[in-house]
């Protein structure tokens, strides 16, 4: 398993290259699909010029974000009441600030160029948490969102297609009992 950190936790980077119990820390990865193509594995925040440029701006949004999610928190548990379905309202707001849309854009351009420079057939990355796949020319960007915000995530299938799958998605296939953590020694049993 590689850990990839991001700006979130950045005090990880301090470990790269250490492994903890068969976890490794990097800055990027290389990940190899089963029918063959090479992608770039990085958080992103690497191309974020607010983030390294202007670090208090950043610590700024850090707050604003903190603030949509507190937000996003109550109207999820209102519209839960109400019997509606999930809906982001910080997913709404982001996507519908024009010049978040354009930093989107320029952030994919630039994490495409990256994985051309790198020699891979695409790149794998987070940080602005809006998942997408799309293709750049002759490369493939896919961004995995965030299991927070947009409860997303980025599969890979058995035949090298990978594909973003929601909580929506999922949840109708999830088992209808609670989910109840196994002592090591009951998986240990079972997998016997």
């Amino acid at each position: 398993i590689t850990y990839i950190a991001g700006n979130h936790d950045e005090f990880a980077r301090q470990f790269q290259g250490v492994h903890f119990g068969g976890i490794v820390v990097a800055d990027r990865a290389i990940h190899e699909t089963a029918d063959g193509k090479r992608l770039l594995v990085i958080h992103g925040d690497q191309f974020d010029t607010v983030v390294h440029n202007a670090r208090w701006l950043a610590y700024l949004g850090d707050h604003a974000y903190d603030a949509a999610m507190l937000v996003n928190r109550v109207v999820t548990r209102l519209r839960q009441l109400l019997g509606l379905p999930y809906w982001s309202f910080s997913s709404w707001a982001k996507h519908n600030v024009k010049k978040a849309v354009n930093f989107i854009g320029s952030f994919q351009t630039m994490l495409a160029d990256e994985a051309r420079r790198s020699h891979v057939d695409g790149v794998i990355c987070g940080h602005i948490h809006h998942a997408v796949i799309e293709n750049f020319g002759d490369v493939q960007y896919i961004n995995t969102g965030d299991w927070v915000e947009s409860c997303t995530a980025v599969v890979e299938h058995f035949d090298g297609r990978m594909e973003i799958l929601t909580w929506a998605q999922v949840l109708p296939e999830a088992p209808d009992e609670p989910f109840i953590p196994l002592l090591i020694e009951d998986r240990v049993g079972q997998a016997a």
